[in-house]
């Protein structure tokens, strides 16, 4: 067999192997990541044995075994990018961030702690030098997540404690693996690099990938709707991008391949539920979890079968120095844990990670595959001193196996111990009323299919008798609703009905995307609005808020309510419109407010009987009546702010609302020609040709409808009855001396207390004015500010827009020669200023 076809004999016996491993693991209840390492080591001794088999099978998997030789620059560059994408693609961002000081500090500073620690341990209680157990201490900071995931996956760890882990084992890598290079470069070249530039390199070189990761992830996403509708093509752009994030910064831009490949994956992670089609995302999730299977396994594999090398010779004083960089690096990891981390929660700056937690974190610092692969290159690099390489590579490797055979094996009892994998009261409380709800729903079904398919009447009281009998013990362990001592009080009722229909919210929001009734753009918006509230009904800050009396309800009502406000980006087009004439910008920004609106009342008209038919069981009357009322709050004011928009532009809003229809229809015609495809009425062909038909159809379905802010000058004049008599050349003078502007709802348009500069005409809306005798509304045909322009006097009062305003502008030089030029107008003017004066309301200012 030639060396080529060894190689490839080899790798497909591993990878045969691998497949082999999981259920075995699942069945010895053994981490996955010990019996890998068990794995190896037992194929690294079948690479020492002469080959000397009668059967040419054995002969050649031997040989090819014994040449399957991999260097660590390999096993780092084939695998490592494709296990850092795999592991950020499936963490949520939002969850990440969240816990970010946490992370950052196991991530970065317990990495410096432990190679600190090691390194001056390690160097009073050896003769090797302090570089050289720096080094040590560098390879053994960086965590393999493989193992303590998968376990606490196994036994229902908190969701929380997993992100802190994940977290933790994304971004430890970059800090391990560069002080690694930094300290390999100090050792090869002394005196070239100081601690102070140590500082600045390694943060360079961590922001600056983070950069570039981030950017490469953004043009990637952007790429996606180019290759849309093509799967294959939008997953293969993804692989690309872990080994270009990694190469481009790694090799060509000097920077963190690590950080720049992590910030890559998590862009990607983060924006596959909305840039990508529900099929495709779950095909890359697929491709991408086989994938990280793939180089999780073969990285500890091939790493592993180099044990019995580096472990072959060792003698007791080693062994003695594998135990102390054990206890070290275990000391290290719990003074971060329980030394630091409680600095950050006392600070502010962190939420309070509960005291067990922390426990599993110190304990489940198992070490696999990265230590390995950098122990090997340090065995690899012929310019270290033999003595620095057989160090490391002995004590890496002994300490490895220690904290697999030691952690990883009792993780899962010490998580049992402190119950980590036990439910809260609230999600006991959950579960119990979650198990009744469905219990009943599946006894009528039961029963009905029983009718249906006509049953004996003993065998199906048989089973609904079963059914009955555990509805009636499910029913037994519920505690009352809003019990003081029960299992699920009134507050947590509140927030676990909140926290569903969050979620539910968040669903719906990906059912439109996907089904293409709504629009990219205002699919994210309504996902981030749905994930803001999510977060508002969760405690936040100090870890005695549940004893403060917080409130879901009144954050979740806060919460919407802000959502709804203008935000800074649609008052800067509001600016850009009035104060230059640039109107694109605000067409765009109310546009996409309109279409935000016309979705939200949709998906708020579902939540209501949501609550009603699917929470009212779960959570009692009192909580789902209050869960249905905040819904009816927050539909009536998206009600409002649609109306304020309908009654301004109701052509648009007509045009807007027959796209949506239009979209609705689409897609109930697409899916009705492939249920007539999936049930054989229809072939292929026939189904191709009719969804074509369909399409063409709908030929500007997707384009949004042309709204038009802009309304001429003369068009408003007209609207003002003050000037409905004017000749033609009065009206033409009045026009180029007044200037267009629109207001937003409860806009401040003139402050109390200012210097009074212009006058203003409503063509159309309404305004309010605030005076001490009350307030006095103003509509269509009035005007105000008049009595500021006068009088020269000050403005008293303010002037607040009730609802979007066509206003028209005239300025205080332009108000006088206006009225030098038509002695009419002037009287008008004059005559409404004095009785405004007169009747003491000093309406216009």
């Amino acid at each position: 067999m030639s060396s080529a076809a060894l190689i490839v004999f080899g790798l497909v016996t591993l990878l045969g192997l691998v497949s082999l491993l999981p259920p075995l693991a699942a069945r010895l209840k053994l981490p996955y990541s010990v019996l890998l390492a068990l794995a190896g080591v037992a194929l690294g001794l079948l690479t020492q044995v002469p080959v000397e088999a009668n059967s040419a099978l054995a002969t050649d998997l031997l040989t090819a075994l014994q040449q399957f030789e991999i260097s660590a620059e390999a096993i780092i560059i084939i695998f490592l990018p494709a296990l850092l994408f795999e592991a950020a693609l499936g963490v949520d961002l939002r969850s990440l961030i969240e816990d970010l000081a946490p992370i950052l500090t196991m991530a970065v500073v317990a990495v410096v702690i432990c190679t600190l620690v090691v390194g001056f341990t390690l160097a009073g209680a050896s003769d090797y030098g302090l570089l050289a157990c720096l080094l040590l201490g560098s390879i053994v900071a960086t965590t393999d997540p493989a193992a303590v995931i998968g376990i606490f996956k196994e036994v229902g760890a908190p969701r929380r404690l997993l992100t802190l882990v994940e977290g933790e084992s994304l971004l430890n890598d970059a800090a391990a693996i560069s002080i690694f290079t930094l300290l390999i470069a100090a050792i090869l070249h002394p005196g070239t690099v100081g601690p102070a530039g140590a500082v600045v390199s390694f943060l360079v070189s961590a922001v600056g990938g983070a950069v570039v990761g981030f950017g490469m992830g953004i043009a990637t996403t952007s790429l996606f709707r180019i290759l849309s509708g093509w799967p294959r093509a939008e997953i293969t752009l993804s692989i690309s991008l872990a080994y270009l994030s990694y190469f481009v910064s790694e090799h060509y831009l000097h920077l963190s391949g690590v950080v720049a490949c992590v910030a890559a994956g998590l862009v990607i992670g983060a924006a596959r539920r909305t840039r990508l089609t529900q099929e495709t995302a779950e095909q890359l999730e697929g491709a991408w979890g086989q994938i990280g299977f793939w180089a999780n396994s073969l990285i500890f594999l091939l790493a592993a079968m180099f044990v019995p090398r580096f472990v072959g010779n060792m003698s007791w004083s080693a062994i003695g120095l594998v135990i102390l960089l054990y206890l070290a690096t275990l000391l290290a990891r719990a003074g971060t844990v329980f030394g630091l981390l409680p600095v950050f929660e006392r600070l502010g700056l962190s939420q309070r990670i509960d005291a067990r937690f922390k426990g599993a974190m110190l304990w489940g610092g198992l070490r696999g595959a990265i230590s390995l692969a950098l122990a090997l290159a340090v065995t690899e690099n012929h310019a270290l001193p033999g003595a620095i390489r057989d160090f490391v590579a002995a004590s890496v490797t002994g300490f490895v196996l220690m904290t697999l055979f030691i952690n990883g094996t009792t993780l899962r009892p010490f998580i049992r111990l402190f119950q980590l994998n036990r439910l809260s009261a609230v999600g006991a409380g959950v579960r119990d009323r979650a198990a009744v709800m469905t219990l009943a729903e599946v006894r009528d079904h039961v029963a009905e299919a029983a009718e249906g398919g006509r049953f004996d009447r003993n065998v199906t009281d048989s089973v609904l008798a079963d059914l009955d009998a555990r509805l009636a013990v499910e029913r037994s362990v519920c505690a009352p609703f809003g019990a003081a001592e029960g299992v699920l009080g009134k507050r947590q009722t509140m927030r676990v009905g909140l926290t569903v229909m969050t979620a539910r919210e968040s669903a719906r929001c990906l059912d439109f995307l996907h089904a293409r009734v709504v629009d990219r753009r205002i699919a994210e918006q309504m996902l981030a609005h749905a994930q803001k509230l999510r977060d508002a009904v969760r405690p936040q800050g100090h870890p005695d808020t549940e004893r403060k009396r917080w409130e879901a309800d009144k954050a979740f009502a806060k919460t919407w309510k802000r959502n709804l406000r203008y935000g800074p980006q649609f008052r800067l087009a509001l600016v850009l419109q009035n104060r230059f004439g640039f109107d694109r910008v605000l067409a765009n920004a109310l546009a996409e407010r309109f279409e935000l609106l016309v979705n939200q009342r949709r998906l708020l008209a579902e939540m209501g009987p949501f609550a009603r038919d699917r929470l009212g069981a779960l959570l009692g009357e009192e909580t789902t009546a209050r869960l249905i009322e905040l819904n009816a709050d927050r539909t009536k004011a998206v009600e409002d702010a649609l109306l304020a928009l309908r009654l301004q532009y109701p052509t648009y809003a007509e045009a807007l609302q027959r796209q949506h229809l239009e979209r609705v229809a689409r897609v109930w015609e697409d899916r009705g020609y492939q249920a007539l495809l999936s049930q054989g009425v229809i072939s292929g062909e026939v189904a191709q040709a009719l969804t074509e038909q369909a399409v063409d159809r709908y030929p500007d379905i997707d384009r949004r409808p042309r709204l038009d802010t802009r309304m001429s000058a003369r068009e408003l004049v007209a609207r003002v009855p003050l000037f409905a008599n004017l000749s033609e050349d009065a009206l033409a003078r009045i026009v180029r001396q007044l200037r267009p502007r629109l207001t937003l709802p409860e806009e401040l348009i003139v402050r109390k207390g200012e210097r009074g500069e212009s006058m203003f005409f409503i063509a159309s809306g309404a305004v309010r004015l605030t005076v001490p005798s009350g307030d006095i509304e103003l509509g269509s045909g009035d005007f105000f500010g008049e009595l500021a322009l006068i009088t020269g006097r000050p403005r008293v009062t303010d002037v607040i827009s009730l609802g979007f305003c066509q206003l028209l502008e005239l300025g205080a030089t332009d108000f006088r020669t206006l009225l030098a030029g038509d002695p009419a107008l002037k009287a008008q003017i004059e005559s409404v200023a004095n009785q405004r004066l007169g009747t003491g309301t000093a309406a216009a200012k």
